[in-house]
């Protein structure tokens, strides 16, 4: 974690003496701060995904929802750091639309488990 932090504090750093003379370059140092913190992330990620797959072979058929709270997470995450960047650019519009898309596609892959749910309430 310190490494994470220590490498978005030197970009932040390195980023605020450019913003005023070269704004383009100053994106670009954090862009590329946040790209090498992804490629960290998705490293820890390898981690979680395989301790999740062997909690999906306990599970048997319920692992079906946890692919599905898998695929929500996921959405969540990316749809989070593209509405960041694209504020952090300038673009608020763009952020906001890709938040509204992140949302809709939440609701859309947890469809089964709201059908499953409300078959449930129903057969009560």
């Amino acid at each position: 974690m310190i490494k994470v932090a220590v490498i978005g504090v030197m970009a932040a750093f390195l980023a605020i003496p450019l913003k005023k003379d070269k704004p383009e370059f100053s994106m670009l140092v954090i862009l590329s701060s946040c790209l090498v913190i992804l490629f960290l992330a998705a490293g820890k990620l390898q981690d979680i995904i395989g301790r999740l797959k062997g909690l999906g072979e306990y599970l048997g058929e319920g692992a079906d929802y946890l692919g599905i709270l898998l695929k929500m997470v996921g959405i969540t995450y990316v749809a989070e750091l593209g509405a960041n960047l694209c504020h952090d650019a300038g673009y608020a519009a763009v952020a906001h639309q890709i938040e509204f898309y992140g949302k809709l596609m939440i609701i859309a892959v947890s469809m089964p488990v709201i059908l499953t749910l409300i078959e449930t309430i129903a057969a009560l």
